[in-house]
């Protein structure tokens, strides 16, 4: 994904901007302090990575002495891990219900695995820290897992949502309101799997979700990338969330109240499928 200011805003003089490696990517940090000053933004910041690499150490799949892989493993009870990892389970319950079950990290091969949404819960923690801060406007993003809040006066953030076939282009732009996650094989392959069927698959192309959870987009986008047409009209069907979805042969569909910035054959680059 990329980034531009809210509407409104010339440039980003005086914005804030940092970069943390954490969860296997990068979580960037775009901060306009306001009245609560510059220190007090790069206090937030610093507070919001601490937290980041406290919440990676409990849900790191990679690690094998982390809480989850020792619950995974059936170490450990739910009961005996921290706390976090309990309230990170009951959101997949709610999220593999509202999905239909095109979410559902209890029918993964190794064992429950809540990757699908723990990143967008997690980045949900750092931002709260920082909007505690008290700054006028802030954006993170964590490999396309993206969350903010807009300043006064100002308009929403606008966020390019890659091109699946195209790296150099945007399949859209959309307003961000509060939260925007985008799931796909174009960079990773064929990492996801049908909870249906308990093998990787290919489903889409691209498949994003807007709405006022990050850690809802984030598991929402994982089974609408799953779960094509069937899950975009289980997303249409939840307040306040929508979906965009492109299929492998380019076939692009969205719930009605999808924030598109502007008219689409404006705000991207086409192309065409991979052989076509």
């Amino acid at each position: 994904m990329t980034v531009a200011p809210p509407s409104g805003d010339g440039g980003g003089g005086g914005d804030l901007v940092h970069v943390e490696p954490v969860m296997g990517t990068v979580v960037s940090f775009r901060l306009r302090p306001g009245r609560a000053g510059t220190t007090a933004a790069q206090g937030a910041v610093a507070t919001a990575c601490r937290r980041l690499h406290e919440l990676d150490a409990v849900f790191s799949t990679w690690d094998a002495a982390s809480p989850v892989s020792r619950f995974r493993r059936g170490e450990v009870a739910v009961a005996e891990a921290p706390a976090e990892l309990a309230r990170v389970l009951a959101l997949c319950e709610e999220i593999r219900g509202a999905s239909g079950g095109w979410f559902d990290p209890w029918a993964l091969p190794g064992g429950v695995d809540p990757t699908g949404m723990a990143k967008g819960w997690i980045v949900e923690q750092a931002l709260a820290l920082v909007r505690a801060a008290g700054v006028e406007a802030a954006l993170l993003n964590a490999g396309g897992d993206v969350a903010g809040f807009g300043g006064a006066g100002g308009g929403p953030w606008r966020v390019g949502i890659r091109h699946p076939w195209r790296a150099d282009a945007l399949a859209c732009v959309v307003a961000l309101e509060s939260a925007v996650a985008t799931s796909g094989s174009y960079e990773r392959g064929p990492h996801l799997v049908d909870p249906r069927r308990g093998e990787p698959v290919v489903a889409c192309a691209s498949a994003t979700v807007c709405g006022p959870s990050l850690a809802w987009c984030d598991g929402l986008a994982t089974a609408l990338a799953v779960g094509g047409a069937d899950a975009l009209a289980r997303i249409d069907a939840l307040d306040g969330y929508e979906g965009y979805l492109i299929e492998l042969d380019g076939t692009e569909r969205a719930t009605p109240g999808m924030p598109f910035v502007s008219t689409q054959d404006d705000a991207r680059d086409r192309g065409a499928p991979p052989g076509q």
